[in-house]
């Protein structure tokens, strides 16, 4: 079976420049958006667990269908600059791309349609027959530490031989580079830089066009 390379691209702060999660909060009001960012900054920080505010963000948001479809529309109308020209780059050194998130499918499906991502690896929410939250996916990797290079890993178990490069703003995207998962990360910092995960990367950039030129050094 011929290699194939795979690049895994996160999607908030990184193909987006908005973190749904907290879009969805702030759709509730200010008060409980504050809160919430202030929970996503630390886990993406690295001075909380992911799995300790994932449920729990959730639970205080309690996020309809029509929130999750106004957040879906907000990833499209703030892409990051360049990212559809660094993709058809990256596919024309035959490298395929994949959306890895700690967000949420149901949002993110639009965005990857546009970009011609057809694989999204993310949580599901799932909601009841009026459109109110029913929960989410509690199993899926990504709503713990650790989760994308499992996420990877399964990938590369796939596919024998070949290999995975992570693109993302935080330590959850650091992480990914790890035995039998990615073997480069790279640090997006247009939107944040978060030193920590900089400190872990192989390279770093705050231009989208740069990415495939990293791609074939890495």
């Amino acid at each position: 079976m011929p290699s194939r390379r795979f690049l895994f691209a996160d999607c908030d702060s990184t193909l987006s420049s908005i973190e749904g999660i907290d879009e969805l909060a702030q759709l509730k009001g200010p008060g409980l958006f504050a809160r919430i960012a202030a929970l996503t900054t630390d886990a993406m920080e690295g001075r909380i667990t992911i799995a300790s505010v994932f449920a729990r963000r959730l639970d205080l948001i309690q996020p309809t269908r029509a929130d999750a479809e106004t957040v879906a529309r907000h990833y499209v109308e703030t892409l990051e600059p360049h990212v559809a020209e660094a993709f058809a780059g990256i596919r024309a050194l035959g490298w395929e791309i994949i959306i890895l998130s700690g967000g949420f499918r149901n949002a993110i499906r639009p965005l990857a349609a546009g970009l011609g991502v057809e694989r999204v690896e993310a949580v599901d929410l799932y909601f009841d027959d009026k459109g109110n939250y029913a929960g989410h996916d509690t199993a899926y990797p990504t709503t713990r530490n650790g989760g994308k290079p499992e996420v990877i890993a399964a990938v590369l178990a796939a596919n024998p031989g070949s290999r995975a490069v992570m693109i993302g703003d935080g330590m959850s995207d650091a992480e990914a580079k790890a035995p039998g998962a990615a073997s480069a990360f790279i640090a997006y910092t247009r939107v944040a830089r978060r030193e920590k995960a900089v400190a872990r990367a192989d390279a770093h950039t705050a231009d989208w066009r740069e990415v495939p030129a990293l791609l074939e050094r890495l």
